[in-house]
């Protein structure tokens, strides 16, 4: 039979890919309209909900994200569908290092204890709730998300924009590779705990990594540039996201990888899309037009992969 997902915010990054990734897979897709349709009702009949909801622009976090998470639990336990969540790694804290499902949550900014009081949140509820934990998105569609925002945001004029120390591995998280990796899960969910954190291995890389590696894909020496963080302060008593941003400077300096083992062990079928790939698919295609032929990637770091045979 047929099972049905239920995609919230349809219209973000989560929901795009989601939907399509699901479609793939042959299951029943639905989306919910927050402005003409009840939840309760959306999420009548549906085996699996993934909550792509998420206050744009880091929007009044204190008040919405629990709001969402509230009307997410009520829905899924009137429906006994499995809710999975795209989690991130605010709640980690900045102690650095691989981290795991059994790595300790030390949130130290204001986002992260809202996303750590979230997921304590469906842990108590009873609500079957999936965790799928990972790090900077990496949009192929180049909408909003990390590569064009920071670190590409000055490409065209040859330079990669660091936002703290060019060093310090970050993980990373190619959206398709996200979506498979939910579709995944929620086949296998009648086989999981009733609440599980899955890290995300994706790939981890150094913004000094993808300097050199865009360097020779381009065919011309990049330079760095710093991000301008000292506008963000300046802005930040009358811009929200300016100072939401601030908040969360640390990270770039924090050196992190996300476990494989976990997700590799659930799904051991299942790879990544390599990261040579990944990082050509992060740069727009007028910029590699005209760009010599693909060069291999030759990084110092061992991209972590989805799973392993």
């Amino acid at each position: 039979m047929t099972q049905t997902v239920l995609i919230l915010g349809a219209s973000g990054k989560i929901g795009r890919y989601s939907q399509a990734a699901f479609a793939r897979a042959g299951w029943h897709v639905k989306t919910w309209n927050r402005h003409t349709e009840d939840l309760r009702e959306a999420a009548r009949g549906v085996d699996v909900i993934v909550n792509g909801l998420n206050p744009p622009a880091y929007h009044d976090w204190a008040s919405l994200v629990p709001a969402y998470t509230a009307q997410v639990i009520e829905a899924a336990r009137a429906s006994g569908a499995t809710v999975i969540v795209p989690g991130n790694v605010y709640n980690l804290g900045a102690q650095g290092g691989e981290w795991s499902e059994s790595t300790p949550h030390l949130p130290n900014t204001r986002k992260g204890r809202i996303r750590e009081a979230m997921e304590r949140a469906y842990e108590a509820s009873g609500v079957r709730t999936i965790v799928l934990r990972a790090g900077n998105f990496i949009d192929p569609a180049h909408v909003n998300d990390v590569m064009s925002l920071v670190l590409l945001r000055s490409l065209e004029s040859g330079r990669v924009t660091v936002a703290g120390d060019p060093l310090a591995m970050q993980a990373y998280c190619f959206l398709p590779d996200w979506a498979e990796a939910a579709v995944g899960l929620a086949e296998k969910r009648d086989e999981l705990s009733a609440f599980e954190d899955v890290p995300f291995p994706g790939h981890a890389f150094t913004a000094e990594e993808l300097r050199a590696f865009l360097s020779q894909e381009l065919g011309r020496p990049l330079a760095f540039a710093r991000f301008p963080w000292w506008a963000l302060t300046a802005l930040s008593p009358f811009w929200e996201l300016a100072r939401e941003l601030g908040e969360m400077r640390y990270l770039w300096s924090t050196s992190h990888t996300l476990a494989g083992e976990k997700l590799a062990r659930l799904l051991p079928e299942f790879r990544a899309t390599p990261l040579a790939d990944v990082m050509r698919a992060a740069v727009p295609v007028a910029i590699l037009a005209g760009a010599r032929p693909h060069s291999e990637l030759r990084v110092s770091s061992k991209p972590t992969r989805r799973a392993a045979a």
